[in-house]
């Protein structure tokens, strides 16, 4: 599981794992769509093998919650992450680094 859901990192320019009653993926996505980014958005409650590929993604990020953000194959962070990296500027150096459009 944990070589499939890397590749899937790789393939997707921006990946979201997230659960659908989770407060802060709702907010990490909305900033990503206000953000005009195209993402994938993965909700492993709404998926058979969810539980499976979170613990794939903790043995890759070392984290337990959700949501996991990956731009360009490598791990931003979760939704505290991602929203200090976009108001200190740096999210737009690692959109632009993994080819990522935005309105940045």
């Amino acid at each position: 599981m944990i070589e499939s859901v890397r590749q899937k990192n790789e393939e997707n320019k921006v990946i979201v794992y997230s659960r659908s009653w989770c407060p802060y993926c709702e907010e990490v996505t909305k900033l990503l769509a206000e953000l005009d980014v195209n993402f994938t958005l993965v909700e492993l409650d709404h998926i058979v093998e969810g539980d499976d590929i979170q613990d794939a993604l903790y043995d890759i990020t070392n984290s337990t919650t959700v949501p996991q953000v990956f731009v360009g194959g490598k791990f931003v962070g979760g939704c505290d992450d991602t929203v200090s990296l976009y108001k200190s500027g740096e999210l737009k150096s690692i959109f632009s680094g993994a080819g990522v459009e935005s309105s940045l």
